[in-house]
């Protein structure tokens, strides 16, 4: 019975040693997140056709989306709701910035963003790429995307996407500043715009 005592004890002190560890691994890994700018580099195409690097999403408060323009709900009304939120916080534009990067750059060209885009906001820029750069990019935002074949039995076929539906808050320089979900409460997700704008 004491020795059954003993290696409960050791292993309860064991399972606090590792607690503890993960602890501060998950504290050093937030911090981390809090002070290095977010994501990674990357060379991709605006809707304008012209070059974009991860240094866009600097010198502003910037507000990330990542979606595609076949999307049927959720994508236009995220960039629906975010365009009318940014209009209430920043109603001259100048104090924070907002992009749509693609998550199914095999249909969505420089040219179809730059038709897609602006007919839901002005003051958001689309950005895609080659399936190569872009599959670098999410995974270095950490976004998920799966293509999902419309039809089980024509996988080739028409496809549709699973992605992330959060938008991504960064700071003026670029580190991870929290996230607006979808389906966030407007007054909610304008609250955290309004500090995005002071920090």
């Amino acid at each position: 019975m004491k020795n059954i005592r003993i290696a409960l004890w050791g292993a309860v002190v064991v399972l606090i040693g590792v607690m503890g560890w993960l602890t501060m691994e998950l504290t050093k890994g937030r911090e981390q997140m809090v002070e290095e700018v977010y994501g990674v580099p990357f060379q991709l195409v605006a809707q304008n056709g012209q070059p974009i690097t991860e240094k866009a999403f600097q010198g502003k408060p910037t507000a990330l989306f990542f979606g595609f323009t076949h999307c049927p709900e959720v994508c236009p009304t995220t960039l629906f709701e975010l365009n009318g939120w940014m209009e209430k916080v920043d109603p001259a534009g100048d104090k924070m910035q907002a992009y749509f990067v693609s998550v199914d750059p095999e249909r969505d060209t420089p040219e179809i963003l730059n038709q897609y885009v602006p007919n839901v906001s002005k003051r958001i820029i689309g950005i895609t790429g080659t399936p190569e750069k872009i599959a670098e990019t999410l995974k270095g935002y950490r976004i998920y995307a799966k293509k999902v074949p419309v039809d089980d039995k024509d996988p080739s076929g028409d496809y549709t996407m699973d992605h992330t539906a959060s938008v991504i808050l960064l700071d003026a320089k670029g580190r991870f500043a929290g996230t607006i979900a979808y389906g966030e409460n407007s007054d909610v997700a304008i609250k955290k715009l309004q500090n995005l704008t002071k920090t």
